[in-house]
């Protein structure tokens, strides 16, 4: 008979082939697997990407920004962490809710591998994400009149985001061993975000995982003037704390992960600081100059004769610009017909994106606004802005005229378009083709009377050949100030409107 001397291993300390990493590895892509494939996340990834198909071309039509498309990528995978977030938890719970914790105790791996595992499988959920940003952006980027530049930093905020939650509810699971406790932070979580933004505006806004703003505004790359990069960091720090501490708190204390932890932690908090610090005095005197005088920024090219002035982003977009001021004079008669234009991009980015101020009408004859953003009810508005420069000599005086003339400009705006009325539709405030209405242009609009209303659908009717020569043939008359719409309904030989011809 021989006597047991030797006092069985511990568990997590026995030896093994490959010892308890090996089993932790195992572990790992067994949890992802069953994380990737439960019925919250499977949902959330299902959600994103119906969601992503559905928007493509509908934020910016066939013409992106690549510097808004980025941030375009950051609010839906707040979903997949959320799922994420209680489908870790459940999982690290799961030998609680079973029983199975005496049975556990006897294998190989110790609770702080179990642990390991869990926040690996965390960051395959994060990877998966990642994939999808870059599709959702590389899909805007190579449509062929993408413009701009994205930022790596703004598009690493989805991914860090599903990393950050998904390590908050394995920390849930170590430290608060019941499953309620999770679905609580669920809940609180989605109030914040709902009651929005409950963080405010200034520094306190970036303490959360995504910083949306509250404008559509397009500024140029170099003018924004977010803290994307530090604030990756500060996700990332928060997230790599999460993990971390939940491994301190399964047990595992080795001196390496209290000294990792500390450094996560302080990682956090530098970006925390750091994405605090406010806009430079470059940048507020960058986007002064860029708002004031644009020109110092700006390249100009000539295409027949008219100057077309933009921001180095948008420089390849000036054909498109070429192309509507084109098609407007086309439809012009006199000297409007061969009148050479300025168009100048212009933005308001004193105020960064959370301005959206509008701009005010240029008075230098013959000089016209473009906006940073393009495509959709963008076009006809140019194409309005461009026809009442020629009609009226500059934009102030453009945006001042109420009388027979509205007539005149709006078909130019739209007399050139394959469906002009659906042209029309866009360009007014109210999406309407009868009664008055306001006819939206990049800076002040025009106002249209029901009687202008009235005449120009009648001459929208007329084939687009006979139309142009009657404008053309009655051209000076049509845009002589003071006319009025029964007078321009005579000389186009239509109908003379019933509706009210009072402006505002």
């Amino acid at each position: 008979m021989t006597t047991l001397t030797e006092k069985p291993a511990l568990s997590g300390t026995r030896p093994g082939a490959g010892g308890p990493w090996k089993a932790v590895r195992a572990l790992a892509l067994f949890e992802s697997r069953r994380l990737l494939t439960r019925v919250p996340v499977l949902l959330a990834f299902a959600v994103y990407l119906g969601w992503t198909v559905w928007r493509a071309g509908r934020a910016w039509g066939d013409f992106p920004a690549l510097q808004d498309a980025d941030r375009a990528t950051q609010g839906p995978p707040m979903l997949i962490g959320l799922a994420v977030l209680l489908s870790v938890n459940q999982a690290a719970l799961r030998s609680r809710r079973h029983g199975t914790e005496p049975f556990l105790a006897v294998l190989v791996l110790p609770p702080w591998g179990r642990t390991a595992a869990h926040a690996l499988s965390a960051v395959a959920a994060a990877l998966l994400t990642a994939v999808c940003v870059a599709a959702q952006f590389g899909r805007e980027a190579l449509r062929p009149g993408a413009i701009g530049r994205g930022s790596v930093a703004e598009l690493l905020a989805g991914p860090l985001t599903v990393l950050l939650f998904g390590l908050t509810g394995l920390l849930i699971a170590t430290v608060v061993r019941s499953a309620l406790a999770a679905p609580l932070v669920i809940v609180f979580c989605l109030s914040l975000f709902v009651v929005g933004t409950g963080m405010g505006e200034g520094w306190t806004q970036w303490l959360m995982p995504v910083v949306g703003e509250p404008t559509g505004n397009t500024l140029p790359s170099p003018l924004i003037g977010r803290p994307a990069a530090w604030h990756a960091l500060y996700l990332a720090g928060l997230g790599l704390s999460m993990g971390l501490l939940a491994l301190v708190a399964a047990g595992l204390r080795r001196p390496a992960v209290l000294a990792g932890t500390a450094g996560a932690l302080a990682l956090t908090v530098l970006g925390a600081v750091a994405q605090s610090g406010g806009d430079s005095a470059t940048l507020v005197k960058a986007r002064e100059r860029a708002t004031v005088d644009p020109g110092q920024t700006q390249s100009c090219v000539r295409r027949d004769g008219s100057a077309y002035c933009a921001f180095p982003e948008w420089e390849p977009r000036t054909a498109e610009w070429a192309r509507v001021v084109d098609r407007v004079r086309s439809l012009a008669g006199g000297a409007a017909h061969e009148q050479d234009v300025v168009v100048r991009q212009r933005v308001e980015a004193r105020y960064g994106l959370s301005g959206d101020g509008a701009l005010a009408p240029l008075e230098r004859p013959h000089e016209v606004t473009v906006g940073t953003q393009w495509g959709g009810n963008r076009v006809p508005e140019f194409s309005a802005a461009v026809a009442g420069v020629l009609i009226a000599g500059d934009e102030k005086a453009a945006t001042s005229v109420c009388d027979g003339r509205v007539v005149t400009v709006m078909w130019l705006a739209v007399g050139w378009e394959s469906d002009p009325l659906a042209a029309l539709r866009r360009v007014r405030l109210g999406d309407t083709i009868t009664g008055s209405d306001s006819v939206l242009q990049p800076t002040d609009g025009l106002y249209m009377t029901e009687a202008h209303t009235e005449v120009l659908r009648a001459l929208l009717d007329l084939p687009r050949g006979e139309a142009t020569a009657r404008v053309k043939d009655h051209w000076d008359a049509l845009t002589e100030p003071g006319v009025t719409a029964a007078r321009a309904a005579r000389l186009l030989g239509l109908p003379a409107p019933e509706g009210d011809d009072k402006c505002l």
